[in-house]
């Protein structure tokens, strides 16, 4: 039976204040009382709803990676089928909003983690190539129609681009005075420029 409405909107509240523990503690510091405190809620009520407290971490996890690989496929189902377009949504897409930006955060600090927790590393390679597939497909496809002259192989140039957006999120994140969404984004256009031998302006493909 489907649980009611109001118990899986509770739910998902759970997980966006399990989002705000990890962004402000880590994973390790993200125990069932800071959740609890982020929700406005006893422990007692959030077990009600998540009896096993390491599903709500995980599931908290999930989200926060959903918007970098499950949102972007379906923003690039919606975009025309242009690869500079998309090209360039993708970029424009994978960097955080500003220093606050709570996703991010939570990114940085699984990052940070991944290390000595399995499953966060297992996660966070995962979505890695996952982003890498996007790219590859976008660069491939423009490749394909005389679009784009790739400077290197698809793969490097897709890995290299992913990885930009995780430094300059981080940077971003960490309040860097010279560079913020708008600066990060010029900077990873500018390397795709070079690997694609395409001026990359939305106003043409060709």
């Amino acid at each position: 039976m489907a649980r009611p409405k109001r118990q899986e909107e509770r739910r998902s509240q759970l997980v966006a204040a399990a989002q705000r523990a990890i962004a402000a503690h880590g994973p390790d510091g993200a125990r069932l009382n800071r959740v609890a405190e982020e929700a406005g809620l006893t422990s007692s009520a959030v077990l009600y709803y998540y009896p096993d407290i390491d599903e709500l971490m995980f599931e908290a996890n999930r989200a926060g990676m959903e918007r970098f690989y499950e949102a972007r496929v379906r923003m690039l189902e919606q975009l025309p089928d242009d690869p500079v377009a998309r090209l360039l949504a993708l970029a424009e897409s994978g960097l955080p909003s500003g220093p606050g930006d709570t996703e991010v955060r939570l990114l940085c600090e699984l990052g940070g983690s991944a290390g000595r927790n399995p499953l966060m590393a297992s996660l966070l390679t995962t979505l890695f190539d996952r982003q890498v597939g996007m790219y590859q497909v976008v660069l491939e496809q423009g490749a394909a129609r005389g679009i784009f002259t790739l400077s290197q192989p698809s793969l490097v140039i897709a890995r290299n681009l992913v990885a930009l957006e995780d430094a300059y999120g981080y940077r971003i994140i960490a309040g860097h005075p010279t560079i913020d969404h708008d600066g990060a984004l010029e900077l990873i256009v500018a390397s795709a420029r070079l690997a694609t031998g395409h001026a990359l302006t939305p106003s043409a493909s060709s």
